[in-house]
C-alpha cells in the first residue's frame, strides 16, 4: 500500500507540474487576466502567496521560506503517516495530499508563489481560483474526514483474547 500511495503522490505531482508548465509556457496565461473556457469555467492567473484560500499571506522572502518550511514539515508528516497507515482509502487520500503539497512547494520555491488558474463561477457566484495540487489536497482531506467520521473502530486484540479466556473458564 505504501508504494501505491507514494506512486499516487508522484502522479499527482507530475500532472500538477505538467499542467502548470502548459498554463505558463503554452497558454501564457500570466499575460492575460482571464480566459473564458466554458460559461462556468475560466483560466484565471492568480499568484497565491499564502496557503489555502490565500490565508497566511507571505509578502516577504522570510515569509516565503517560512511557508516552504511549514509545508515541507507537513509533507514530511504525511509521508511518515503513509508508511504507518494500514487502510487503503486513507493511504490513497494521504498520497493525494502529499503529491499536492509537493507540487505547491515546488511552485513556492521556483516562483515565490503558488500558480493558481482554475476558476469556477456561475453568474455572480465565484469560487476560489485553484490548481491541480489544491484539488488533490482537498479531495484527500475530504476522504480522510469522511473515513474518520464514518469508519468504525476495529476491535482490539486484547478484547478478543479476554472473551476467549472467559469461554475457557466457563467450560
Amino acid at each position: 500500500m505504501t508504494r501505491t500511495a507514494y506512486g499516487l503522490a508522484a502522479l499527482v505531482f507530475v500532472i500538477d507540474q505538467l499542467v502548470k508548465y502548459w498554463i505558463i509556457n503554452m497558454v501564457e496565461l500570466q499575460a492575460r487576466v482571464s480566459v473564458p473556457v466554458l460559461p462556468v469555467f475560466s483560466l484565471t492567473w492568480v499568484e497565491n502567496r499564502g496557503v489555502s484560500m490565500g490565508m497566511l499571506t507571505a509578502d516577504t522572502e522570510v515569509g516565503r521560506w517560512l511557508l516552504v518550511g511549514l509545508t515541507g514539515i507537513i509533507a514530511t508528516v504525511v509521508a511518515v503517516w503513509i508508511r504507518r497507515e494500514r487502510h487503503l482509502p486513507e493511504t490513497l487520500a494521504l498520497g493525494l495530499v502529499l503529491g499536492g503539497a509537493l507540487g505547491n512547494i515546488v511552485d513556492r520555491i521556483r516562483f515565490g508563489y503558488v500558480v493558481d488558474f482554475i476558476h469556477l463561477h456561475a453568474g455572480p457566484w465565484s469560487f476560489y481560483v485553484f490548481n491541480v495540487a489544491d484539488a488533490a489536497i482537498t479531495l484527500g482531506v475530504i476522504i480522510l474526514l469522511f473515513r474518520a467520521l464514518t469508519s468504525r473502530p476495529e476491535p482490539s486484540d486484547s478484547a478478543g483474547s479476554d472473551k476467549s479466556s472467559e469461554r475457557v473458564q466457563d467450560a
